[in-house]
């Protein structure tokens, strides 16, 4: 791979976007991405990713703003809503057509095609089993930004580093899934003061608003990344996916809709042989406590950070 590096230790694999100086994001990217991602999605051995930078101080600067221009200005004719609805369905269509693309790119409805894969991308980290970990090192903006949202967890190193969607700054606005990420995560009224404003924020206002989980000293940035995904690695596959359903999909529909889809996880998840084995343990040791006469709350408190950390339930399947 051109602009991507990677490495794996037991299920955790790190993935190092590459392509400096100031490590764009580009079709071609995205595309190393992608095949990756799927290939991950396939790999039942693979819990947990971290995906981080190789460039120094710099997570993503943000996408390619030349790629950008060249897709629109490759365009027949300028785009309003209408047109440019049917010519994402055009796209999607052409997806089912041995050289469905290659034809639209030279008809000039190539960047159509990048969106859509931008997207791809985003979905598949959001939908999959595998828990996803950003180690922001440096700045992240745009699609820099709309990247570490389609992962579950953002770690950001503590500096003076940016991190935001200034994209308006230039007449457009998010398209890597940035207005619907951003308002699901902090709620409309931040999402719409981050995307109209277009100023990056600091590392310890995105801490405050919630934008990232963590603030780490950059130094202990990949190390504590990739302890958390060796932590959450242990989590049953099947709990991850369900979890993250229940959340990106029915924390965005209506509660009763929400809460049927959380009904549903909760009762494939439950069904598991390893969610079995281990709510059978676990009941045999509280049994064992009460017959000891030992309180419960001593029990919870010493027993159950071990089972969190998968020392006495096997959470793989």
């Amino acid at each position: 791979m051109q602009f991507l590096r990677t490495d794996r230790h037991g299920p955790v694999q790190t993935i190092w976007l590459n392509n400096p100086p100031y490590n764009f994001l580009t079709d071609a990217v995205m595309g190393e991405l992608l095949d990756l991602l799927r290939d991950i999605d396939r790999d039942d051995e693979v819990r947990a990713v971290v995906l981080t930078s190789a460039v120094d101080d710099v997570f993503v600067s943000h996408y390619s703003v030349s790629e950008i221009l060249d897709g629109v200005e490759a365009a027949p004719v300028a785009l309003n809503s209408r047109t440019a609805g049917a010519a994402l369905r055009m796209s999607t269509l052409a997806d089912h057509v041995p050289g469905g693309q290659a034809g639209l790119a030279r008809a000039g409805a190539g960047g159509v095609a990048n969106l859509r894969r931008y997207h791809e991308v985003c979905r598949l980290m959001r939908e999959s089993s595998t828990v996803f970990i950003a180690a922001l090192n440096g700045r992240a903006l745009g699609g820099g930004c709309e990247l570490s949202l389609a992962c579950d967890l953002r770690l950001m190193a503590d500096g003076p580093f940016e991190i935001g969607q200034p994209e308006i700054l230039v007449g457009i606005i998010p398209g890597g899934g940035g207005t619907q990420m951003l308002t699901r995560v902090l709620g409309a009224g931040r999402a719409l003061e981050l995307c109209l404003e277009g100023a990056p924020i600091t590392p310890s206002r995105a801490l405050e608003i919630g934008l990232v989980h963590r603030l780490i000293d950059p130094d202990e940035l990949l190390t504590e990344a990739q302890t958390t995904a060796a932590r959450l690695a242990k989590r049953s596959p099947t709990a991850v996916r369900g979890i993250k359903h229940a959340v990106y999909q029915g924390g965005s529909t209506s509660l009763e809709k929400g809460l049927h889809i959380e009904r549903a996880q909760f009762l494939t998840a439950a069904s598991t042989p390893s969610a079995k084995r281990a709510m059978a343990t676990y009941l045999a040791d509280v049994e064992s406590t009460i017959d000891a006469g030992r309180d419960m709350s001593d029990f919870v408190a010493d027993s159950l950070p071990g089972w969190i950390d998968g020392t006495k339930v096997d959470f793989t399947e």
